[in-house]
């Protein structure tokens, strides 16, 4: 659906102005991503409306996407299984609350596996060069470890859901 949108959408633009440089494709994919982030924090949004936990939500979509933009990790196979996953989980996740030591163990577990995984397939997804994968693991390292300071239980439920993301099968 995301995808088919965003195909109508790059047409429309491209018999709107035939001379923009970018393809059709790039069009696609730039709007399937535009369209794919915005249709979870709106749905995220919306729940959260209805669970009363506004600030939870914003803090998981915040925290969530920070350590995925520069740990990466796996993505499903369409726009829109990834809308619906994340924006269930994000509410559901909006809604547990934790203990102190739960939530400093989560953050150590997601420590721990960002250490070992970070960056996880960014390779297509990226145009940042091979050499900078060690600064982007450091990065990611030093965001998870904001938690310590912070001691958001719903950061640290973010951080290793999206650190078990970056977890490759072998083979």
């Amino acid at each position: 659906m995301i995808e088919a949108m965003a195909f109508k959408l790059a047409n429309q633009i491209k018999r709107t102005v035939p001379d923009h440089p970018a393809s059709v494709a790039v069009l696609k994919y730039a709007l399937a991503l535009i369209l794919n982030a915005s249709m979870i924090i709106v749905l995220t949004l919306f729940a959260s409306i209805f669970t009363g936990r506004m600030v939870e939500a914003v803090m998981i979509l915040v925290a969530f996407a920070l350590l995925r933009q520069i740990s990466g990790g796996i993505h499903l196979k369409t726009g829109m299984a990834c809308v619906l996953v994340t924006s269930a989980a994000f509410t559901y996740i909006s809604c547990i609350a934790l203990n102190s030591w739960w939530t400093n163990l989560f953050t150590g577990i997601a420590l721990i596996l960002v250490l070992c995984f970070a960056p996880s397939k960014i390779e297509k997804q990226s145009r940042i060069p091979v050499q900078f994968y060690p600064l982007l693991r450091l990065l990611s390292s030093l965001l998870v470890c904001t938690n310590f300071v912070i001691g958001s239980s719903v950061v640290a439920i973010a951080f290793l859901v999206q650190s078990l993301t970056l977890i490759r099968g072998r083979r």
